[in-house]
């Protein structure tokens, strides 16, 4: 395939955690469940990203970065075109147990509360539950522990 059919950026997204459940963003639109995520703005670093993207998409507006999750490449065909992206998760909580966003959200976005399971069971794509087990990982593994992002 040719270069130039091919597009590469970076994108950075949250998984963000309350009391055993997984914010989700229903997009009916598309029928997609998805993580929030978006791309890296030039001169933003990755984790400035990921706060404004969940931030953004969700609504939720009191949100600490908490672990890095690590990084992932997805390729997929989008118009024609070849996109490889290159993803990079946080786990995150909510400063405040709100139970409600801030403010509105980006418009095509529902935000929804979900069990691990629900959340795993209800996401379109592979890659997102891959977050998702990673930050539950991360989770147990810190059990019974204080723990903080180090990032």
């Amino acid at each position: 395939m040719a270069e130039g059919n091919i597009v590469r950026y970076i994108a950075a997204g949250g998984v963000a955690v309350r009391d055993g459940q997984v914010l989700v963003l229903r997009r009916p639109g598309r029928g997609e469940v998805r993580l929030p995520k978006g791309h890296v703005e030039p001169g933003e670093d990755l984790q400035a990203a990921a706060l404004r993207e969940t931030r953004e998409e969700s609504g939720y507006a009191d949100l600490v970065l908490k672990a890095d999750l690590g990084t992932q490449v997805v390729e997929f065909e989008h118009k024609g075109r070849h996109v490889v992206r290159t993803e990079r998760y946080f786990l995150m909580t909510l400063v405040e147990q709100a139970f409600k966003p801030a403010f509105r959200g980006e418009p095509q976005f529902e935000p929804v509360w979900l069990t691990w399971d629900e959340a795993l069971a209800a996401l379109t794509f592979e890659a997102e539950r891959e977050w998702v087990r990673r930050a539950r990982l991360v989770l147990s593994n810190a059990e019974g522990a204080v723990w903080e992002a180090g990032l």
